[in-house]
């Protein structure tokens, strides 16, 4: 037994891992953005909080708040801890097994069998001797361990334990990517309902304008300036103005029932937090995209992609290492006695040990066909991580033409809302000095009116394209800012 033993550990010493070893493929990314002119980069500190950036302590204190408490991050989370608890199953294969067994044991031997073998320790009413005679009855004590320890010697649990610890690092990147979603999709929402209200108080002030005019236009009925055909016209706008409001705030309330749930709270949670007006925070400056390549790095769902690519190639190891023998020491060492008294005894030592190969030889092709199953499941994984390589890149260039877009549509607004002010202001002072009539300052304050919910409009989108260009860019997972952040 010890030369089998010795022999065994010589066999582990020099034992060969099957299976391709994993590399990191390479995966060419352009050396610029289509969309942006200059390489500068943004900091990973700036990116880790980037909605800091937006200057609302609000937003911020949301952001943080379902960070720690979506119920979406602590399922990932979750997911996390059960990766590693698999990690560790998959490396119990590698060590030693002890089982601590004992047994009570009562025997009859048949009157119609032959006696009981020499050394079964059965003697005739339980008494003791050699042999088991029929009709004889005895109780049998056993204390013991049984051990056993399959070798490793094709690195078919070495493989297992590699793929365990990728998909390890996998559930912790995706967990990462779902912060990312979730900083983004709080601070869209939110962006959203300071866009709402604005357009909200716009709107307001629009209807409080066509009440003005309605008046204006009874009195010009009733003086016989107009006739009632004007007069039901403007009852109609003001109708129609007034039938804009209901939705938008509807809207409003249905952008806070969603911050609720995603800072892990029910839909009605921040209602009286929220349903105060406040301004819409403006967004933050031109946003340097930096190099394309630090999406590699930077972009959770990349890297999570990167590591089931890991996980898969070991798993193509561990479906081969099942073409090759298996392995096995086991040994029992035990007490046993038929009487309680003298089982600690040294003669009840008992003792069993034992080496044993297996080796399937004909199994229909299951071995070869679970290859070909991890082969094309490593070929799925090669692709999804160039295709989550591309999508990214898509996200950043399609962010880009967005905010670059926004910010063009949001200058020609605001000059043709500065220009729609200066024609109100005309049109008051011409008003005072009796040159026209109360209604060319009510059309004048219209266009402005109009012009406003409009600017309104383009920087609330402005604000959340910013949003989707920081969550392109990999921004949003709090461990970003932290040197050498790995999994």
């Amino acid at each position: 037994m010890r030369r089998f033993a010795l022999a065994a550990a010589a066999a582990v010493a020099g034992c060969t891992i099957v299976g391709p070893g994993y590399r990191q493929p390479a995966v060419s990314t352009p050396a610029q953005y289509a969309g942006s002119d200059s390489p500068a980069d943004l900091t990973d500190t700036g990116l880790a909080g980037w909605w800091n950036g937006f200057g609302d302590s609000q937003l911020d204190e949301l952001v943080n708040r379902a960070l720690a408490q979506n119920l979406d991050v602590q399922s990932a989370a979750a997911r996390i801890r059960e990766a590693r608890a698999r990690e560790t199953v998959a490396g119990a294969a590698s060590r030693p097994q002890v089982d601590a067994k004992s047994s009570v044991t009562r025997q009859r031997i048949s009157e119609n069998a032959i006696p009981a073998p020499p050394g079964s320790g059965a003697g005739n009413g339980g008494s003791g001797g050699n042999f088991g005679f029929p009709g004889a009855e005895f109780t049998t004590f056993r204390v013991g361990l049984d051990a056993s320890w399959e070798i490793d010697l094709f690195g078919r649990t070495k493989r297992s334990v590699e793929a365990a610890r990728a998909r390890s690092g996998e559930a912790l990147w995706n967990r990462r990517d779902v912060q990312v979603s979730i900083a983004a999709e709080v601070a869209k929402d939110y962006l959203a309902l300071r866009t709402l209200q604005e357009r909200i108080a716009v709107a307001e002030r629009e209807l409080a304008r066509q009440q003005r005019f309605e008046r204006l236009v009874a009195a010009q009925v009733r003086g016989g300036l107009v006739t009632g055909q004007a007069l039901e016209q403007q009852k109609s706008d003001r109708s129609s103005a007034a039938a804009s409001l209901p939705g938008l705030r509807a809207q409003a309330e249905a952008q806070i029932h969603a911050l609720g749930v995603l800072t892990g709270g029910t839909p009605e949670a921040l209602i009286a937090e929220l349903s105060r007006p406040a301004a819409l925070p403006p967004a933050p400056p031109a946003i340097p995209a930096g190099l394309p390549s630090d999406l590699l790095r930077r972009r959770p769902d990349i890297r999570a992609a990167e590591r089931e690519l890991a996980a898969s190639t070991a798993d193509i190891g561990v479906a081969i290492a099942d073409l090759y023998p298996r392995f096995s020491l086991t040994a029992a060492p035990a007490l046993v006695s038929t009487a309680l008294g003298s089982l600690l005894e040294w003669g009840s030592r008992s003792f069993t040990a034992g080496a044993a190969v297996d080796w399937p030889l004909l199994n229909g092709g299951r071995a070869r066909g679970n290859i070909a199953i991890a082969n094309a499941r490593q070929e799925q994984a090669l692709v999804a991580y160039r295709k989550s390589v591309l999508i990214a890149l898509q996200d950043v260039e399609d962010a880009l033409s967005r905010t670059d877009g926004d910010r063009r549509q949001l200058a020609s607004l605001d000059d043709a809302l500065r220009t729609a002010a200066r024609a109100e202001d005309i049109a008051r002072r011409r008003y005072h000095g009796g040159l026209v009539t109360y209604s060319d300052v009510l059309l004048a304050q219209a266009r402005r009116h109009n012009l406003e919910d409009q600017v309104t409009e383009a920087r609330g989108a402005l604000a959340r394209d910013s949003v989707a260009l920081f969550k392109a860019l990999g921004g949003g997972w709090p461990e970003l800012g932290q040197s050498g952040a790995q999994p």
